[in-house]
């Protein structure tokens, strides 16, 4: 053994076993090895990043499974990328470009931006993969991917090629999330859902062939209404009802449109009548295709007013034009009422901007492989963790509608179609296009552009999640090959991923895998949980309340944040999460740190267990613990419970190892112990320790080889990382009697001592060493455990006397070892103890007062919340139970 240091060095020690398990190639995955192969695809995080604790704890447990895979003798491939993640780069780009040069994106032209972007890739890249390295995970960082890498390129480009050729890729007008500041077209998962405080308008509009009627019809966004194209009204409505197929004037422009009956109109809504805008609502679009209703666009793509017919709106932005529309209705004496209302509004995730549905031209993609990979988590071929996430998946999968792929950008993967630059226009403005139009020779579809003729390139490039749902696939084999990686690897084995992109990432894959690679991509879905702050807020830089985990690790060490995290981490709830968690995680490192160079004390050479039979109760008990624990693991992992296993290996550490056995056998370790006691302690610290700080390796992977390297657990250049978990139990075959004889008498001394050193406690004795026990009826096998009870409990001597007569009042406990009896004689100036306990009991006696007046007067009782007067029960009851028991203290001292 190699003496550790006094203290422990977190950073040192993180750093310089990390450098060596990649210069060991201890994470590198052997594609034609002969072992199971295991595997996980990191879920990429975007490349121009940076760590949060969302990340942190997800690919903590993803370090976890790969860590805990390698024990298992597995050949394990943990492999890592980024995305390029489009609007997200795309909009940090042109914000940088703007600042420093004042300048758009189209002042630069597109090669010269997009050259802009790959330098501030190469510049920002690797931020977040260098912190992952810092937290300690064991990817194969040699095979590391980027999603616009030339392999990834072409897969994603054959994929759009493959499906457009099956008639599953079309491009044509349909209603989409728009953003108006990045000008583009969105995912809903770009799309944040925010509480608003808005405002709804009701207004009139008078019917045609009855003047001086009206048909009432409430709205937030009044700006829209030069798109009006009708009313609709629900059948059933008792009002408007028996109005359809009637007219109304809209105001300005005026013109005469009709109410129309549809039954997705809301009853409950406002008047309960709906102006129908088909190109700036979804629900409305879909109201106006059923009903064959003309299409008016009124905004432009930047989201200000496009009414050239309404010179006095045109140009104006969309919330001023909002509060002028207003105005005029009111002018005109048709605007009825504005009431204060909160609704969610849609915001663009980047841009920070309330979206806008417009009616666009875009790429869609009609889903593929959608019956097999529904039945696939149905089933249970594909299993979800928490299990519920099955149902929400299985909602969406019955609900699908086509995906928009296309995105308005310039950083991506552009779209691989061509059109003839003499039929540019008449294509471009195409309501759609199809496989048939690649059929005449109009468009050309293909990896590659196309060698003759005059063409020019679709300017769209493709959403970004149509490059990660090839992920698990497209990241180990080029286009068309089955490589070594792929047949060994794929599928894999764990996704670990958030709830929140179950639709966008995972369903996706599911879908990708069943179609390209005619099998599931993952056998196991874990879904982390959401980490908020105490006050229960979702983790934000805005409300301030997200800590660096790069200032944590400073702090309180990789180790501490990993194990801190996953100790408060539960299946399938919100973590709230307190920094106070992670310290515990630092000072659980430092116990360990710290009892094994409590061990080192006894000398450098590493200690073989003694004969089994040959040992004390203690060592049996917790060897039989560690055996148990080792057992109980392999279940809990296989529920994946994180959280759980982190605390079972807190929980054996702390209590059942140091703060019991280590206390227990200090006696054997002293100058005066025999040789055998200590060699039998040692050697069971030996054994002990070696195979926990195997178990606790995935959780605290470099506190844990540091410590397994420098107590000669592993052999020199060899890692405790790459160690195989023992497979026969510590205590092997010997038999469960007499385990069970030794866990049954430990836990009982155990138990004993506790109850003495409380004992002690009350009448202020805790630090005394000199105070003495005297058992009656005790066990016929205590007697030789005397020793290790009294030095457990802090005590000087401890004698069983059956014939003990104890005088009237002195203190006593009854324990697992028989009825024990602490003599006051010389230990307490009893009238000061008498003084002492009389000033507590005057105390108690005020507290109780006070709490039985609150509770007796009705009006606390009546208006006090239900949970602050239970409280106040509970804290009555517990003065009434001190008090019963400092009374009956001092009658002992009396």
């Amino acid at each position: 053994m190699s003496e550790l240091a006094k203290a422990y060095e977190p950073q040192a020690v993180e750093e310089k076993w990390y450098a060596a398990w990649q210069e060991a190639g201890c994470f590198r995955a052997d594609e034609n090895s002969e072992k199971e192969g295991y595997a996980i695809v990191i879920p990429p995080p975007n490349v121009t990043g940076i760590l949060h604790l969302g990340h942190v704890l997800n690919n903590s447990i993803q370090d976890i499974l790969a860590r805990r895979a390698r024990q298992q003798g597995k050949e394990v491939l943990w492999l890592p990328g980024t995305d390029h993640a489009g609007i997200a780069t795309q909009t940090k780009v042109e914000r940088e470009v703007r600042e420093k040069e004042g300048k758009t994106r189209h002042d630069l032209g597109r090669e010269e931006f997009l050259k802009r972007i790959w330098d501030f890739k190469d510049k920002h890249g690797d931020i977040i993969i260098k912190q992952l390295k810092r937290l300690g995970c064991s990817c194969d960082w040699s095979r590391e991917r980027f999603t616009m890498d030339e392999g990834y390129t072409k897969w994603v480009s054959q994929v759009f090629v493959d499906l457009f050729n099956e008639g599953l890729i079309y491009r044509g007008k349909r209603m989409v999330n728009w953003c108006p500041v990045s000008l583009t077209a969105l995912s809903d998962e770009e799309v944040i859902m925010k509480p608003s405080k808005s405002k709804l308008f009701t207004m009139r509009y008078e019917l045609v062939d009855s003047p001086g009627e009206f048909i009432e019809i409430s709205t937030t966004r009044p700006e829209t209404l030069m798109g009006d194209v009708a009313v609709a009204v629900h059948p059933k409505h008792p009002k408007w009802g028996k109005l359809i197929g009637k007219m109304v004037k809209r105001p300005f422009p005026e013109a005469h449109i009709p109410i129309i009956g549809d039954e997705a109109v809301d009853l409950e809504f406002g008047t309960g009548a709906l102006k129908i805008t088909p190109a700036h609502d979804k629900v409305d679009f879909e109201i106006g295709v059923k009903h064959d209703l003309e299409i008016i666009d009124v905004l432009h793509p930047d989201g200000n007013m496009n009414t050239p017919y309404l010179p006095e709106f045109d140009g104006l932005d969309r919330f001023v034009a909002r509060r002028k529309a207003a105005a005029k209705l009111e002018e005109m004496g048709l605007l009825v009422g504005v009431e204060e209302y909160e609704n969610s509004v849609g915001y663009s995730e980047r841009a920070g901007v309330p979206i806008e549905p417009r009616i666009s031209m875009q790429w869609f993609l009609r889903y593929p492989e959608v019956e097999k990979s529904t039945e696939a988590v149905a089933s249970g071929e594909i299993k979800f963790r928490p299990e519920r996430w099955a149902k929400t998946y299985s909602h969406w999968m019955e609900n699908l509608q086509d995906w928009c792929i296309s995105r308005q950008l310039w950083w991506g993967h552009q779209i691989p179609v061509w059109y003839k630059k003499d039929k540019l226009d008449e294509l471009k403005n195409a309501e759609s296009l199809e496989t048939k139009d690649a059929a005449a020779g109009d468009i050309y579809v293909g990896v590659e552009p196309p060698a003759e003729g005059e063409w020019e390139r679709d300017e769209d490039v493709m959403d970004t999640w149509f490059s990660s749902w090839l992920w698990p696939f497209a990241t180990m084999s080029d286009v068309g090959e089955n490589s070594a990686t792929l047949k060994k690897f794929y599928p894999t084995a764990d996704l670990v991923t958030g709830p929140d992109i179950i639709f966008f990432w995972v369903a996706r894959m599911i879908m990708a895998g069943y179609r390209f690679e005619d099998q599931l991509p993952f056998k196991n879905v874990y879904f982390t949980s959401i980490i908020r702050d105490l006050k229960g807020r979702k983790m934000s830089k805005s409300l301030g309340n997200s800590p660096d985990p790069i200032e944590l690790m400073d702090k309180f060490g990789a180790d501490g944040l990993r194990f801190g995290l996953m100790r408060i981490a539960p299946v399938g709830a919100d973590v709230r999460f307190d920094e106070s968690s992670v310290e515990e995680g630092r000072n659980f490192a430092n116990k360990l740190y710290n009892a094994c160079r409590f061990r080192q004390m006894d000398g450098n050479e590493f200690v073989a267990l003694p004969a089994m039979d040959t040992l004390p109760i203690y060592h049996i008990q917790v060897m039989a613990k560690l055996d148990q624990l080792i057992a109980d693991l392999d279940g809990i992992y296989a529920e994946y419970r994180f959280g759980e296993v982190a605390q079972r290996l807190y929980e054996f550490l702390w209590n059942d190892f140091c703060d019991k056995w280590l206390e227990a056998v200090k006696a054997d370790l002293r100058e005066s112990a025999t040789a055998e006691a200590r060699a039998a302690a040692l050697g069971t610290f030996d054994a002990v320790m070696s195979r926990y700080l195997q178990l606790l390796h995935p959780y605290m992977p470099h506190v844990t080889e540091e410590l397994s390297s420098r107590m000669n657990y592993v052999a020199e250049g060899e890692f405790v990382m790459s160690k195989a978990l023992p497979e026969i139990p510590l205590l092997g075959d010997l038999s469960k009697k007499c385990i069970g004889s030794a866990e049954k008498q430990s836990a009982a001394i155990y138990e004993a001592a506790a109850r003495l050193r409380n004992l002690k406690a009350e009448y202020n004795l805790g630090s005394r060493k000199d105070v003495r026990f005297i058992i009656k009826g005790a066990s016929e096998w205590i007697s030789k455990e005397l020793n290790v009870l009294a030095l457990l409990a802090g005590a000087s001597e401890i004698l069983p006397d059956d014939s003990y007569d104890a005088p009237k009042g002195t203190p006593a406990a009854v324990t697992p070892v028989g009825e024990a009896y602490m003599p006051m004689e010389g230990m307490v100036d009893v009238e000061a103890e008498k003084v002492r306990i009389s000033k507590e009991i005057e105390k108690m006696l005020i507290e109780v007062k006070k709490s039985e007046g609150k509770l007796g007067n009705a009006s606390f009782v009546d208006r006090a919340p239900p949970a602050v007067v239970e409280q106040e029960k509970e804290r009555l009851e517990d003065w009434k139970v001190k008090l019963k028991q400092l009374g009956e203290m001092l009658d002992a001292l009396n």
